[in-house]
């Protein structure tokens, strides 16, 4: 993506307000008139005043003055309204870009790490605030002033125009060799930036990890390490463009003295008056002025050109899914579930999923089992939309979900996910996002019934206690009932629990069971597990390997099989042991 190219999406991304924005380039083509009037007034001034012009110099000194007073009064308009649009408009693209990006699939957010997408995020908005108001203030201004000033310079005389255009192109010519040489080096500065980021995320994100492994010196060593790459990586191309800044005004200097030296010869040889020199020394020093800026925004772009490439570079990633806004509601279902000849991959040349193809009738109970890998949460991760398979079909209730609104269909599935996924916001906001509307009598409802209420209320703050990052001021039990209480607020008729009770005790454990059957009747569930408690009963058990159904029936009909479910019992997958030794109990 070129430079100016990128300029063109800044621009463009300003159209939901393109009147404001219109009015703003209407006053700073004002501008751009006073800046080149005002230099041909003073000239005619001098001229008038010497007795080579006609008309009075009071008449120029009023014309002056009447441009001046107008180009104040776009100057007001350009600086009560320039940075308000901007203002909007960054938190408009924050919102944009956020919105966008976590609707993009999972792979994307697992090659992406947090850290990164959130410097990208607050990176690319600030240096669009900045391009924003640069081109409201100065880019604009700059380029309408050269394309009258130019023309008329060579109007009044050729011979000192030439220099001024000289001069525009020793700038453009040392810009782009400054460019050209430093813009692989500024690339590669921005990647460890990036670099950074994530290596803080990380360390921020797993504290406890870092303390209790006595991490602390050897990653502040490595952040200073990787600042030190940045530096060195960095003073090169400062060199190169401090360079092209002493260029630009060797250039300045000397066409100013050229001009002078040319207008004087002329001058003696009745070409000019004293009055054209004058204004072309005003002209050339309104055009090196600019011609500063110009740079200066050049080089702003510059430096900030591989962070807006990360930053649109994320607003082109196309979603995967394709949810059609426009698509029917899923009616209210009773939650028959069936997967016809369903393949799925992440990547073509490996397919997760083969030819899946099962019947879960309304209310049944389905278990999930095989080996790890064999695409168990995959399978249904493509109930609620994760993604889309890349063959054959899912139907609830005999209709296809992809004809669906995605947000209808989310609306009647409800996930327990062997992570909890907690935020950092009060528990009584966790559970809502299960209700957005709940009543208090409502959470506290599914809290009891997840065993939940108990370790609730004696926090210091009760349901109003802040959970902290990821859930990490509670246990592994804890978090998980705030999980299991969250589904049961949102009281779904389809129920997908992904390793549920994996973080529970024993006796915890069995108290949530009992308010999981409650759950599961009347509801169409999912069960992905390791333990027989959470399998025998199972209506119809799945059993999945290298992301083919290779079985299907109840329990005892799978273990009379002798099949890959019993030879799985057999290594111990499945047996009472894993109840008992309490394997993933909660700590504290």
């Amino acid at each position: 993506m070129g430079i100016l190219r990128i300029y063109y999406r800044v621009i463009a991304l300003l159209a939901p307000e393109k009147g404001l924005a219109t009015a703003l380039a209407l006053a700073n083509l004002a501008l751009a008139g006073v800046f080149f009037l005002e230099p041909w007034l003073f000239g005619r001034v001098v001229d008038a005043l010497a007795g080579n012009a006609h008309g009075s110099a009071w008449t120029y000194i009023a014309w002056w003055a009447g441009v001046g007073f107008a180009g104040v009064a776009a100057s007001v308009l350009v600086s009560l309204h320039a940075d308000r649009l901007a203002h909007r408009r960054r938190l408009a693209v924050i919102a944009q870009f956020f919105e966008h990006a976590i609707g993009l699939p999972l792979a994307f957010h697992g090659r992406h790490h947090t850290g990164r997408l959130l410097r990208i995020m607050h990176g690319g908005s600030s240096n669009l605030f900045g391009l924003w108001l640069g081109f409201f203030r100065d880019h604009l201004a700059t380029v309408l002033s050269i394309l009258v000033m130019v023309p008329l310079a060579l109007h009044m005389n050729w011979k000192l125009a030439l220099l001024m255009i000289l001069l525009m192109l020793s700038f453009g010519v040392f810009n782009a060799i400054a460019m050209r040489k430093t813009h692989k080096a500024q690339g590669e500065v921005e990647q460890l930036h990036h670099a950074i980021s994530e290596r803080v995320g990380d360390v921020f994100g797993n504290v406890m990890v870092v303390q209790s492994f006595s991490r602390i010196p050897a990653e502040v060593a490595e952040i200073r390490s990787m600042v030190g790459k940045v530096l060195a990586a960095q003073y090169p191309v400062l060199r190169g463009w401090a360079w092209l800044s002493v260029a630009n005004r060797a250039a300045s200097t000397l066409t100013i003295v050229a001009i002078f030296a040319l207008g004087a010869s002329l001058n003696g040889k009745g070409e000019v008056t004293v009055g054209a020199i004058v204004t072309f020394v005003g002209f050339s020093m309104q055009l090196i002025g600019r011609m500063e800026q110009f740079a200066g925004f050049i080089s702003s772009l510059f430096f900030q050109t591989h962070s807006l490439k990360d930053f649109f570079a994320v607003l082109d990633t196309p979603a995967v899914l394709s949810d059609d806004t426009s698509a029917p509601p899923l009616p209210p279902v009773k939650g028959e579930v069936v997967f016809d000849d369903v393949s799925f991959g992440y990547e073509a040349s490996h397919p997760a999923l083969k030819h899946l193809s099962f019947r879960v009738p309304a209310g049944g109970t389905a278990a999930i089992v095989g080996p790890t890998g064999a695409g168990k949460t995959t399978a249904l991760s493509l109930l609620y939309r994760a993604y889309d398979p890349s063959g054959g079909r899912i139907t609830i209730d005999g209709i296809d979900i992809r004809d669906v609104n995605l947000h209808s269909l989310r609306e009647q599935i409800a996930v327990v996910f062997q992570d909890p996924g907690l935020f950092y916001r009060s528990i009584a906001d966790n559970l809502r996002i299960g209700k957005p509307d709940a009543t208090e009598a409502e959470l506290q409802a599914a809290a009891a019934a997840a065993e939940a209420h108990g370790f609730i209320v004696v926090k210091p703050e009760g349901y109003a206690t802040l959970v902290a990052e990821r859930g990490r001021s509670l246990s592994g039990g804890e978090r998980q009932r705030l999980s299991i209480a969250r589904a049961m607020l949102k009281d779904a008729p389809i129920l997908i629990l992904d390793e549920a009770t994996s973080a529970l005790d024993n006796a915890t454990e069995w108290r949530i069971q009992r308010a999981l059957n409650a759950l599961t009747q009347n509801r169409t569930t999912f069960v992905i597990a390791h333990r027989l408690s959470t399998v025998r009963n199972a209506d119809v058990i799945l059993v999945l390997k290298d992301g083919e159904l290779v079985e299907q029936g109840r329990y005892d009909e799978l273990v009379a099989q002798g099949g890959l479910f019993a030879e799985l019992d057999g290594q111990g997958r499945f047996v009472a042991d894993a109840e008992d030794d309490g394997g993933g109990a909660e700590a504290g």
